[in-house]
């Protein structure tokens, strides 16, 4: 990720490739005296822009907005998202922020906003707020069937139980995978497991390795590669459950210096094999460093929801765009 951001330069282009009318902000956050902060930012539309978008025949584009925030803002270095009901989300970001908010959809069901913006310190053990990258590194977000938040961290690499999300606490650790990830590429995605299994958890590996988990330990289900990714090859970076079968959405980063970056969205059967590509974003059309998703059902189509780490770069962006799967 630190090789993301040499590029502010190139990355300056991409806000060339989407159509970006101004939204306006968002509907401030109303809650009081239950440990959130109103986070304000303001909305531009976004499309897929110039072509270089690929969809697969059962894929439509279903909208996208550009959260844009100010400098030191909670809203940068968003790394994951998960739907929790009524339209609400919960983020987090790569320096230990929690963010929720609400998604806005048109009448037709298209994504034209979020509302509600709001965000408040993950912590650690001893109930002190996380201060430094080192601890608060969290990448991956998962919601359990019991309603508990698990976060996955990197660098000081853990999966944390934060608790139901209407009532944080101090976190407990709980199952993760005994493997030895580098500092910078841990378990990018985290989600829950199936209905019909054990209230668990699958995490994924930036560079490989799937393991199915429960408070009981975890079980490799694919053995990370005896030779790690190149620089130019795609990586893992986020992971939600199909609330239409028993597999997973994975979504995928690939970065090819001096600025070829590519995200990718792929199928993830329960045995851990990848399956055909259902999105793919690059040049000369809309692209950034996506490395959230989530997906629910719709009627007759599966929506999945992207989110994009702006890095805390200001010639990055932070989007979120829609897709149905029918």
């Amino acid at each position: 990720m630190n090789r993301l951001r040499r590029l502010t330069a190139v990355w300056a282009a991409l806000a060339l490739t989407a159509c970006a009318a101004t939204l306006g902000p968002p509907q401030p956050d109303l809650s009081h005296g239950d440990g959130w902060t109103f986070a304000p930012a303001e909305l531009k539309a976004v499309g897929l822009g110039l072509p270089g978008a690929v969809l697969a025949p059962e894929v439509h584009f279903a909208g996208g907005v550009e959260i844009v925030a100010g400098m030191g803002s909670p809203l940068h270095g968003l790394s994951d998202l998960k739907l929790s009901s009524d339209g609400r989300f919960v983020a987090v970001s790569d320096a230990g922020d929690l963010v929720r908010g609400v998604l806005r959809l048109d009448p037709q069901g298209r994504l034209v906003g979020v509302d509600h913006l709001a965000s408040r310190r993950l912590i650690l053990e001893n109930g002190s707020l996380i201060a430094d990258k080192i601890d608060g590194d969290a990448e991956g977000l998962a919601l359990t069937r019991s309603g508990d938040l698990l976060v996955s961290f990197e660098r000081r690499h853990r999966i944390w139980n934060y608790g139901p999300l209407s009532a944080l606490r101090a976190p407990t650790p709980v199952s993760s995978p005994d493997a030895a990830f580098p500092d910078n590429e841990g378990m990018e995605g985290l989600a829950a497991l199936p209905r019909h299994e054990a209230d668990g958890w699958r995490a994924l590996g930036e560079g490989g390795g799937v393991w199915d988990c429960t408070p009981g330990g975890c079980r490799l289900v694919v053995s990370p590669p005896a030779e790690a990714p190149k620089d130019n090859d795609y990586r893992s970076t986020g992971l939600d459950r199909d609330p239409s079968g028993d597999g997973w959405f994975m979504v995928e980063r690939r970065y090819t210096p001096p600025f070829d970056m590519r995200g990718r969205v792929r199928r993830l059967a329960s045995d851990g094999t990848p399956g055909p590509v259902l999105v793919e974003l690059k040049l000369p059309g809309t692209t950034d460093n996506f490395e959230g998703i989530a997906a629910e059902r719709r009627g007759r189509t599966t929506r999945i929801y992207l989110l994009s780490d702006d890095n805390a770069n200001p010639a990055q962006r932070t989007l979120l765009l829609a897709f149905d799967i029918r």
